[in-house]
Protein backbone atom coordinates (compact mmCIF):
# COMPACT_ATOMS: atom_id res chain seq x y z
CA UNK A 1 0.00 0.00 0.00
CA UNK A 2 1.05 3.72 -0.54
CA UNK A 3 2.15 5.58 2.48
CA UNK A 4 0.76 8.86 2.33
CA UNK A 5 4.69 10.04 3.74
CA UNK A 6 6.77 7.84 1.07
CA UNK A 7 6.53 6.57 -2.42
CA UNK A 8 8.17 3.41 -1.31
CA UNK A 9 6.69 0.04 -3.30
CA UNK A 10 5.80 -2.99 -1.59
CA UNK A 11 5.40 -6.62 -2.89
CA UNK A 12 1.50 -7.83 -3.12
CA UNK A 13 0.68 -11.49 -2.42
CA UNK A 14 3.50 -13.62 -4.34
CA UNK A 15 2.27 -16.77 -4.68
CA UNK A 16 3.84 -20.00 -5.48
CA UNK A 17 3.82 -19.81 -8.69
CA UNK A 18 5.64 -16.23 -9.06
CA UNK A 19 8.06 -16.47 -11.62
CA UNK A 20 10.27 -14.74 -9.47
CA UNK A 21 11.13 -13.80 -5.38
CA UNK A 22 10.05 -10.07 -5.64
CA UNK A 23 7.07 -10.28 -8.15
CA UNK A 24 4.06 -12.64 -8.19
CA UNK A 25 2.40 -13.78 -11.45
CA UNK A 26 -1.02 -13.07 -12.16
CA UNK A 27 -3.67 -14.60 -15.15
CA UNK A 28 -6.87 -13.45 -16.31
CA UNK A 29 -9.08 -15.13 -14.29
CA UNK A 30 -7.79 -13.50 -10.87
CA UNK A 31 -6.54 -10.03 -12.80
CA UNK A 32 -10.10 -8.36 -11.78
CA UNK A 33 -9.52 -9.05 -7.94
CA UNK A 34 -5.30 -9.05 -7.74
CA UNK A 35 -5.00 -5.73 -10.15
CA UNK A 36 -8.25 -3.64 -10.52
CA UNK A 37 -9.96 -4.55 -6.64
CA UNK A 38 -6.69 -3.94 -5.09
CA UNK A 39 -5.98 -1.25 -2.26
CA UNK A 40 -3.05 0.76 -3.47
CA UNK A 41 -1.24 0.90 -6.74
CA UNK A 42 -0.05 -2.36 -8.80
CA UNK A 43 2.76 -2.47 -11.00
CA UNK A 44 1.85 -5.43 -14.16
CA UNK A 45 4.78 -6.54 -16.38
CA UNK A 46 2.71 -8.03 -19.69
CA UNK A 47 5.53 -10.30 -21.47
CA UNK A 48 5.86 -13.50 -22.92
CA UNK A 49 8.84 -16.55 -22.36
CA UNK A 50 9.64 -16.32 -26.12
CA UNK A 51 10.40 -12.37 -25.58
CA UNK A 52 13.64 -11.17 -25.70
CA UNK A 53 13.60 -7.95 -24.64
CA UNK A 54 10.88 -9.20 -21.90
CA UNK A 55 14.06 -10.68 -20.46
CA UNK A 56 16.17 -7.98 -20.16
CA UNK A 57 14.01 -5.95 -18.36
CA UNK A 58 12.92 -8.60 -16.08
CA UNK A 59 15.96 -7.78 -13.79
CA UNK A 60 15.39 -4.14 -13.68
CA UNK A 61 11.68 -4.70 -12.61
CA UNK A 62 12.57 -6.81 -10.00
CA UNK A 63 15.06 -4.21 -8.87
CA UNK A 64 12.83 -1.80 -8.42
CA UNK A 65 10.66 -3.88 -6.28
CA UNK A 66 13.27 -4.69 -3.88
CA UNK A 67 14.30 -1.55 -3.57
CA UNK A 68 11.07 0.06 -3.61
CA UNK A 69 9.27 -2.49 -1.21
CA UNK A 70 6.50 -0.48 0.71
CA UNK A 71 3.46 0.36 -1.17
CA UNK A 72 3.04 -1.51 -4.42
CA UNK A 73 2.23 -4.64 -5.45
CA UNK A 74 4.10 -6.21 -8.57
CA UNK A 75 3.24 -9.42 -10.93
CA UNK A 76 3.71 -10.39 -14.37
CA UNK A 77 1.40 -11.52 -16.74
CA UNK A 78 2.24 -13.92 -19.39
CA UNK A 79 0.45 -12.67 -22.50
CA UNK A 80 0.65 -15.96 -24.25
CA UNK A 81 -1.44 -17.74 -21.34
CA UNK A 82 -3.18 -14.89 -20.21
CA UNK A 83 -4.87 -12.90 -23.56
CA UNK A 84 -7.50 -10.85 -22.38
CA UNK A 85 -6.09 -8.28 -20.01
CA UNK A 86 -3.60 -7.72 -22.42
CA UNK A 87 -6.48 -7.34 -25.47
CA UNK A 88 -8.59 -5.48 -23.21
CA UNK A 89 -6.00 -2.58 -22.03
CA UNK A 90 -4.40 -2.50 -25.00
CA UNK A 91 -0.69 -4.21 -25.13
CA UNK A 92 0.04 -3.94 -28.63
CA UNK A 93 3.62 -4.67 -27.81
CA UNK A 94 6.02 -6.25 -24.76
CA UNK A 95 7.08 -6.02 -23.03
CA UNK A 96 4.45 -3.23 -21.35
CA UNK A 97 4.86 -1.81 -17.97
CA UNK A 98 1.33 -0.18 -16.86
CA UNK A 99 0.84 1.22 -13.26
CA UNK A 100 -2.54 0.22 -12.29
CA UNK A 101 -4.18 2.65 -9.18
CA UNK A 102 -8.03 2.65 -8.15
CA UNK A 103 -8.61 0.48 -11.08
CA UNK A 104 -7.46 2.84 -13.71
CA UNK A 105 -4.34 2.79 -16.12
CA UNK A 106 -2.15 5.63 -14.92
CA UNK A 107 0.79 5.22 -16.25
CA UNK A 108 2.49 3.13 -19.10
CA UNK A 109 6.27 1.97 -20.60
CA UNK A 110 6.53 0.10 -23.80
CA UNK A 111 9.62 -1.35 -24.14
CA UNK A 112 13.13 -1.86 -22.50
CA UNK A 113 14.19 1.35 -20.73
CA UNK A 114 16.67 1.48 -18.09
CA UNK A 115 16.03 1.51 -14.48
CA UNK A 116 15.61 5.25 -14.22
CA UNK A 117 13.36 6.15 -17.08
CA UNK A 118 11.12 3.44 -15.55
CA UNK A 119 11.06 5.12 -12.50
CA UNK A 120 10.63 8.66 -13.73
CA UNK A 121 7.35 7.20 -15.59
CA UNK A 122 5.80 5.74 -12.26
CA UNK A 123 7.26 7.72 -8.94
CA UNK A 124 5.24 10.59 -9.84
CA UNK A 125 1.89 8.37 -9.63
CA UNK A 126 2.88 7.21 -5.98
CA UNK A 127 3.30 10.49 -4.22
CA UNK A 128 0.44 11.25 -2.09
Amino acid sequence: MLNSASTEWTLGPAKEAALSGAIGEVTDQEFESQVIGAQGPVLVDFWAEWCVPCHLVSPVLEEIAREKAGSVTAYKMNVDDNPMAPQKYGVMSIPTIMLFKDGEVIARVVGVRPKDAILREFEPHLAA
